[in-house]
């Protein structure tokens, strides 16, 4: 199955079980490190210092590998899935060339093997590990389309700072026992990540939404991550009642800046987020 196949596969999923596929990813590598550890056993019984070092050194490599390659699914995941993104170091590339020289050094200096067949054990590992998992493509995605007068880095560490904040409102979100508080704040989440990229598309806008990128969205996460770690400790049908207020006053102001950002209006809302503002102080959940 390739690449191509598996992430359409895994886009028909339910968002957790994409995140299960995509937490499942790059486990065998984990596996083929395991029989390092007996091996290292072996050698300390028999007081082979080098094999102990050879084999030792051998599983740090593979288990950096392992980390190194789940970190690289994880990039090469959220280039898929946001428009919003700085390019990434190759982690799948350096995994899989870790994976080489580490299965090369414990054939030769762990298992004894000559020069010429611990080099084809490595080359084998690189291929099997190109075949397995790929390296990453060699054209990187604009990150932010060139428009004279933009300042391109200051634009993007506004974009994301604001997607940060996205992130920890889905982070606050998934300790909220609530099914219905729970797709309330899915379709918030989808709204913001929709603004940021329809900003990153035509970064003109962004300067125009700065109250909204750092007040605004701040303020929401700090509104959800505050009732995740209360509302479990002093649980009560009025402050359920008070923080559903609040996602449905968030949504729609969500929504009315995203009609305003679509209709190429001006990009200010501030009346409506001060009102807001005044809302979630007001109902005790700020």
């Amino acid at each position: 199955m390739d690449q191509k196949t598996l992430d359409e596969w895994r886009e028909k999923l339910p968002k957790s079980w994409s995140e299960v596929v995509l937490a499942m990813r790059g486990w065998l590598l984990f596996l083929c490190a395991l029989p390092a550890i007996p091996a290292t056993m072996i050698s300390l019984a028999r007081n082979n210092l080098p094999g102990i070092v050879a084999n030792a050194a051998g599983l740090a490599a593979l288990l950096l590998a392992f980390v190194l390659l789940r970190r690289g699914f994880r990039n090469e995941h959220a280039q898929r899935t946001q428009k919003l993104v700085r390019p990434f170091r190759p982690l799948k590339t350096i995994s899989a060339l870790i994976t080489a020289a580490a299965t090369a050094g414990l054939a030769w200096f762990g298992a004894g093997h000559t020069l010429t067949v611990s080099v084809l054990f490595g080359l084998g590992a690189l291929l099997g590990m190109y075949l397995a998992y790929g390296f990453e493509p060699r054209s990187v995605q604009a990150i932010l389309p060139d428009i004279e007068g933009i300042d391109r880095e200051e634009i993007l560490r506004l974009l994301e700072g604001a997607q940060q904040r996205v992130f920890g409102i889905e982070k606050a979100g998934k300790a909220i026992r609530n099914p219905e508080l729970n797709t309330r704040l899915t379709r918030i989440s989808t709204l913001a990540k929709d603004i940021l990229n329809d900003l990153s598309e035509d970064p003109r806008d962004v300067r125009r939404s700065k109250k909204f990128l750092n007040v605004y969205l701040d303020g929401v996460e700090k509104v959800v991550t505050g009732y995740a770690k209360t509302h479990t400790h002093a649980g009560s049908e009025q402050l359920d009642d008070n923080f559903r207020n609040v996602l449905v006053a968030i949504e729609d102001t969500f929504q009315e800046q995203r009609k305003k950002l679509i209709d190429n209006d001006v990009f200010d809302l501030d009346v409506q987020m001060e009102v807001l503002a005044t809302q979630l102080k007001r109902e005790g959940i700020m």
